[in-house]
């Protein structure tokens, strides 16, 4: 892979060339197939930067070629040593031109990648001046658009009414993927405004939303598996050294806590009215059709001890899941909704609750923190989210993190919260 960056005034040119070995269908670092629609994407950004450190530029690239990238990557702008071996040791691909130093791990602020979602909303809750760069889906001039129902200027004016201090990117580069459908290439390309931003907004961390069930169950496609060396979240993951050696580090201030728990917080927060986690609602709120808003009014009814307030059914295909037997993705929140909502039996989830028996006892571990995603936490801003998880939501017992570090296997607990014999 051969990829290149040209600036014009605001807008980063990204262009990228397959080498004979690569291929235009590659997998995620999740497991997900992507296939290539277009070899270049570009990255607007609000205002002129000088040229941000070749680690960065580099990072940004490798968000978005990783999937089909083979054996090796050749940058335009020589990379330092520190990164080629980070690319090495993660991915087993020769990276290049490798001369000069890393980026200095010394930039003072820390940003938050914020998307709107109740997580997000959850980390600005915890970080309430740390600033906000928003990337925001722009269309394509060469692939043309057919998910017009995104909505990303909803989002983007959302983000705007917040009233925090907030940098929105812009970029159309989820569209360099024709399958399964437009998105990022990496989760982390989300990062690619915020590399490209990193010099100029002196970052030294960036903040993003991921929880509990992304961090350390497996998220949606790791069904039903503890993940503490999860490639793309873990510190020690390919990513986490990835952007730790580019001097941004990935940090996780709800890496601990569950979905639950973020929505509470969010649902509480200064922001609340502006927190939307559905992608194809306007400005008068969710669609309340989707599959993520069924999910989330699952979440939110459960957090609010309340009845599930939706048209869905169960024979709609969004619900469908939810009819056969677990594992399910996200199953840990599944779980908890089925055991806070009164009335579950008549609801999408019916036969989920039934499948999985789970009781308030059996899920009060996901109102608690788990403390070793503190520790991840760089101790220039640990302190800060552990005395606020400390107030605010409480530690896990030791039997509570055993629930987390047995999640999947035949050692976890009953539903009763006793221990398996």
């Amino acid at each position: 892979m051969r990829v290149s960056w040209t600036r014009d005034g605001f807008t980063w040119n990204l262009v990228f060339r397959l080498d004979p070995e690569d291929a235009i269908t590659g997998t995620v670092t999740d497991g997900q197939p992507v296939t290539m629609a277009t070899n270049s994407c570009r990255v607007v950004l609000p205002r002129t930067v000088a040229e941000p450190h070749p680690d960065l530029l580099a990072v940004a690239a490798w968000s978005i070629v990783a999937p089909w990238t083979r054996r090796r990557v050749r940058f335009d702008r020589p990379i330092s040593p520190e990164l080629a071996l980070a690319l090495w040791s993660g991915w087993g691909v020769e990276a290049g031109p490798a001369s000069g130093l890393p980026r200095p791990a010394d930039g003072e602020r820390l940003a938050l990648s914020y998307s709107g979602g109740a997580d997000s909303v959850a980390v600005a809750e915890m970080l309430d001046d740390a600033p906000f760069i928003h990337f925001q889906r722009e269309p394509h001039p060469r692939v043309p658009n057919r998910w017009t129902h995104y909505r990303a200027d909803v989002l983007a004016a959302l983000a705007a009414e917040t009233g925090r201090d907030l940098t929105i990117v812009r970029s159309d580069l989820e569209f360099t993927l024709a399958e399964p459908r437009p998105g990022y290439p990496e989760h982390h390309a989300v990062a690619a405004g915020a590399l490209l931003l990193a010099d100029d907004m002196n970052l030294g961390g960036l903040a993003v939303g991921y929880e509990l069930g992304s961090r350390w169950l497996g998220g949606d496609r790791y069904l039903l598996r503890y993940t503490p060396d999860n490639p793309m979240w873990a510190p020690d993951g390919m990513w986490g050294r990835l952007f730790a050696t580019a001097g941004l580090p990935i940090v996780l201030p709800v890496g601990g806590v569950s979905e639950a728990v973020t929505m509470r917080i969010a649902l509480e927060s200064r922001l609340s009215p502006q927190v939307r986690w559905c992608l194809r609602g306007d400005k008068g709120g969710p669609c309340g059709t989707c599959g993520k808003c069924l999910y989330k009014e699952l979440i939110q009814a459960a957090v609010e001890r309340r009845p599930l307030n939706t048209t869905i059914t169960a024979k709609r295909p969004v619900a469908r899941k939810w009819q056969d037997p677990p594992p399910y993705g996200g199953q840990e929140m599944i779980e908890y909704g089925c055991a806070w909502v009164p009335g579950i039996q008549n609801t999408p989830f019916a036969k989920a609750a039934e499948h999985l028996g789970a009781t308030p006892m059996s899920v009060a571990w996901l109102e608690r923190c788990y403390r070793p995603a503190i520790a991840e936490i760089p101790a220039r801003w640990r302190k800060r989210v552990e005395d606020y998880m400390a107030l605010e939501v409480g530690y896990m017992s030791d039997d509570e993190a055993r629930k987390v570090e047995t999640w999947g296997t035949a050692h976890g607990l009953d539903h009763d919260g006793s221990d398996h014999d």
